[in-house]
């Protein structure tokens, strides 16, 4: 119990910090109903399991010997982490003209207008085949393509990996995997749970801050990329 204990407090240490699974775990959060949100931390969990147990069992030792492989990650992370900040930061204006007539709307009844400070009329109630797959791309790249944090994951579980024994493993990072299962899921009832407080146009400002984080994570990425490079 102790090194499951040890486990899981270092576990909330390693996922706690802000990054971009937390921005895309708390804008989900906000912006989707509780079963798609929950649905989305999920997902996120799976990838931070894989994340934690690679680095655990040292996956950053081999970038550090292949210096090419982690180039690769920090060119290609940073496309698609740039893009994904700049969807949440500069939306279609199909999509916001779309937002604006749903508000217009929800302005000619009072109950529609509490619905729409609910928030419930412009979640979609399904994610929809496509909504998932994309879910599931962006919650591997805001996992994944992180090669620093990859590196920083290694540094701080595989190097705690190496002082247990083999009986000792299992507890730990058993303790490991529950920290992420608590913080996502945590996190996403939590936000959500208070997302029908926030207007429209207050979630929309938090929408495009996160977009903003985002696409500022993955600028990093390319500018170590080019570094890495030259």
């Amino acid at each position: 119990m102790g090194l499951y204990l040890q486990g899981l407090t270092m576990g909330l240490a390693y996922i706690a910090p802000i990054g971009m699974q937390n921005l895309f775990v708390i804008n989900s959060a906000l912006t989707r109903t509780r079963r798609n949100a929950l649905i989305t931390a999920l997902i996120v969990v799976l990838f931070d399991m894989s994340l934690s147990l690679s680095c655990f069992f040292g996956v950053g030792a081999l970038m550090e010997a292949h210096p090419w492989l982690e180039t690769i990650v920090l060119g290609l992370g940073g496309l698609i982490v740039v893009k994904i900040g700049l969807g949440l930061l500069l939306p279609k204006k199909k999509a916001a003209a779309q937002g604006t007539a749903a508000d217009a709307a929800a302005s000619n009844s009072s109950a529609a207008i509490a619905q729409s400070v609910a928030g419930t009329a412009a979640r979609p109630q399904h994610m929809g085949m496509r909504g998932l797959l994309d879910t599931i791309g962006t919650a591997c790249v805001v996992t994944w393509f992180n090669p620093q944090a990859i590196i920083d994951g290694t540094l701080m579980l595989g190097a705690f990996a190496a002082t247990l024994s083999a009986q000792q493993t299992t507890p730990f990072i058993t303790g490991v995997e529950t920290a992420s299962v608590m913080w996502f899921m945590g996190v996403t009832l939590v936000v959500n749970a208070f997302a029908h407080k926030f207007s429209p146009k207050i979630i929309d400002v938090l929408n495009r801050v996160c977009g903003g984080v985002i696409t500022l994570y993955g600028v990093k990425l390319l500018v170590d990329f080019a570094l890495a490079v030259l």
